[in-house]
This record gives C-alpha cells, structure tokens and sequence, in this order.
C-alpha cells in the first residue's frame, strides 16, 4: 500500500507538470501573434538653453527641449498574454566627437488595450543634456518611438512603432535673459 504521502507527492507532481505544460504552450503561442504597429512621430521645436545640472553644480551645459506630436495606434500589441507596454521616444545622435548617443526623452506605461491609441502633443519629461557640455556641432537627431511587450508568461519583445522621416538638427544655443 502506498502511504498518503507518496500519494499527494504523486499528485502534485502530476499537477505541477501540468501547469508547466500550460505555461510553456502560453509562452510559445504568443510568438504566433505578430504585430506590426504603425504610428507617426514629428518633432514641432526644439530649444537650446544654457544650465547647471544638477549633480554638478558649477558645470555649464546646454539643455534641449523638444516639444513632438505623437500619433499611434498600439491595439495590435494586445493579446491575452499582453500585461502591458512600456513605450518610449528616445533621441538617437552623434556628438561632436563621433560618439553616438541614444537618449530617453519621454515614456508611458500603457496597462489596457483602450488606452493604447496615443494621441499626445508634448514635450520631453526627462532633462535631455549632452555631456560634453554643448550641442554645438552635435549631429542631427533621430527621435523614434519604440515598445517592449511585457507577457504574463514568455520573453520580453520590442519593437520601433514610428520614427521621424528626417532626423532634425540641433540649434543655436538661446542665452536666458
């Protein structure tokens, strides 16, 4: 005879299998779902203005204030296995010295498939600085609106969702009077 130990040991293994079973064909079957979201992005002005940042106190930077329009319909992106989107508009650059950047200007979590048609005029929430002090001879910026899709049970995707058609170039720093 078997103990009732043995016999909830038997059971739950039975059961956890299972469950791994079901989680694994849920993780699988998302990659059947393939969305192609589109939307547009364009950047309406930028302005240059001198700073102090706030870890460094006495050192003088430009800071950029970019003010874009952001169109996109992210419903596709949904399924049973969505939680939810992280989506954020990121500048992508080339500073005077050759080095690129790609610098986060701006980001929303979306949690329902009602809210995932964005309609947003709006400006950068994240102070967006170059390093090396000045924009001044910095490349033209690319500004691009990209997701990461987080599931319930499965691995992260992302995707780019809508780009500006020409990248848009930095201008002269404005002194604050």
């Amino acid at each position: 005879m078997h103990t009732v130990y043995s016999r909830i040991n038997n059971v739950s293994a039975m059961l956890s299998t299972c469950i791994m079973v079901l989680l694994a064909a849920v993780s699988l079957s998302t990659f059947v779902f393939t969305a192609d979201p589109k939307g547009d992005l364009s950047v309406s002005s930028i302005q240059v203005f001198p700073g102090n940042a706030r870890r460094y106190a006495n050192k003088n930077q430009d800071f950029a204030f970019v003010n874009f329009n952001l169109t996109a319909d992210l419903t596709p992106l949904f399924n049973w296995n969505t939680k939810q989107l992280f989506l954020y508009v990121s500048a992508e650059y080339e500073n005077k010295r050759g080095v690129k950047n790609e610098v986060v200007i701006w980001d929303r979590i979306v949690r329902r498939k009602e809210d995932a048609q964005l309609s947003v005029a709006g400006r950068n929430k994240y102070a967006f600085r170059e390093l090396s002090a000045s924009f001044k001879n910095a490349g033209p910026a690319h500004y691009t609106l990209k997701y990461n899709v987080m599931p319930y049970v499965g691995a992260l995707t992302y995707g780019e969702a809508a780009r500006t058609a020409e990248p848009v170039p930095f201008p002269e720093r404005q002194e604050l009077s």
